[in-house]
């Protein structure tokens, strides 16, 4: 959902499309402003916007899957979940001749072994987000520029979704405040590139008067479950 990073490096990402008339106007404010974002498509909109979809890879960006059709893949079962993922690889594979790598469950709604599965079959990494600008329920572009530019922090994965008009028309303000702000655009596979282990907090010291640190137990003592 986020990254640990050293330096500014954030991922835009846009779900839900290619729409026919609002990624190519988000693909010409990238363009413009020479920033990379993340494209999660389903493949029923790249069957039916294929030069779409070719153009997000073509500009730089990076495709990658949402589903077929945006189904809750937590209740369905191996197989259909197979044909929605096997389906929109085979579809962005024939458009852009890119092999996906990464992976976004519709809602967020994938479990832990359904995560494993995907990893395994297809190689995908599952990516969510940490920074959520609603923009698909409120529909109100300053607010969409509020939440991304309040919440937006060194290594986080901004969600959008490039469907609605009124996220796009954010986007200009959104793009050249998160710029101004000193953010460097990348896509998710660079940002997860980038991320680094967290460092462990480190160990506390005993006291000079030779009292035990705090939280260390005492010889015979059992430690409580979490402590380290």
């Amino acid at each position: 959902s986020q990254c640990n990073v050293e330096g500014p490096y954030i991922a835009m990402t846009f779900d839900d499309g290619p729409h026919k008339e609002q990624t190519p106007r988000l693909l010409d404010m990238l363009k413009q402003r020479k920033l990379k974002a993340t494209f999660f498509v389903c493949g029923n909109c790249v069957a039916e916007y294929p030069q779409i979809a070719k153009r997000i890879v073509e500009e730089g960006h990076e495709i990658a899957s949402h589903s077929w059709s945006h189904p809750n893949l937590i209740p369905m079962s191996e197989s259909a979940v197979r044909d929605q993922l096997e389906r929109t690889h085979a579809i962005v594979k024939q458009a852009t001749g890119v092999e996906m790598k990464m992976f976004r469950p519709p809602y967020g709604n994938f479990t832990q072994r359904q995560k494993n599965w995907a990893f395994a079959t297809y190689g995908y990494r599952t990516i969510l987000w940490d920074v959520d600008t609603l923009d698909w329920q409120h529909r109100n572009p300053a607010r969409t520029e509020s939440i991304a530019l309040a919440q937006t922090r060194p290594g986080s994965i901004v969600l959008q979704h490039d469907i609605h008009k009124t996220t796009v028309d954010a986007m200009p303000a959104t793009l050249d405040g998160l710029v101004a702000k000193g953010f460097k655009f990348v896509t998710v596979s660079e940002l997860v590139a980038m991320d680094k282990p967290v460092a462990p907090k480190p160990k506390a010291t005993p006291s000079p008067d030779g009292g035990k640190a705090p939280g260390t137990p005492a010889p015979g003592e059992k430690s409580e479950p979490g402590q380290k």
